[in-house]
């Protein structure tokens, strides 16, 4: 599986991402928002083993990729992934996640959230995509309100409310993405 921008390759993972795919779970900027569950010793490797078990699906359901710069260098950037299997009929969680390195900077999780929603609504035929997050991430907000996504408060998980956090969930129809109210 591959969908290729302007600057990436989002594809499956393959066993030579692992070693830099570990490596930013480790970097304590990447736990910042996670769970207790999340940020446990071997996690990163158990979030492989579930990617390679969704790629080799059949219907595939959850599409995790890697995100690789086209460059020469060829770097893992992050994982992005559309994934049908937990939701309703016709509709998808998206999730991005940058290594902290490239956060912030040159509109990559803009790039990356435009084919993942274009994957989305044209390919996988999609009615809705929504995604979830913590209040606090102030760049996750900045990235769902690019695209006219509607954000709503859900159920907050014990551990975000210790921290004076709630859970966000944001939405986004194929209408209001076909409707060009994309900004940029």
């Amino acid at each position: 599986m591959e969908i290729v921008t302007k600057r990436f390759l989002l594809r499956d993972f393959r066993e030579e991402d692992a070693a830099a795919f570990q490596e930013y779970h480790a970097d304590l900027r990447s736990l910042e928002f996670y769970g207790v569950e999340e940020v446990k010793p071997g996690h990163a490797q158990q979030l492989l083993e579930t990617f390679k078990n969704w790629a080799a699906q059949k219907p595939r359901r959850n599409y995790q990729l890697a995100i690789i710069q086209r460059q020469e260098a060829r770097l893992l950037v992050g994982c992005c992934g559309l994934r049908t299997a937990d939701s309703e009929a016709s509709k998808a969680e998206l999730g991005i996640e940058l290594a902290p390195e490239f956060w912030g900077r040159y509109g990559y999780a803009i790039e990356i959230m435009r084919a993942l929603v274009d994957f989305g609504f044209g390919n996988l035929k999609l009615s809705e995509i929504y995604g979830g997050g913590v209040s606090a991430n102030a760049r996750v907000a900045r990235l769902a309100s690019s695209f006219g996504a509607v954000a709503t408060t859900r159920p907050t998980p014990a551990w975000m409310a210790a921290r004076g956090w709630s859970q966000i969930e944001w939405h986004v129809t194929r209408e209001k993405w076909e409707s060009g109210r994309l900004v940029g």
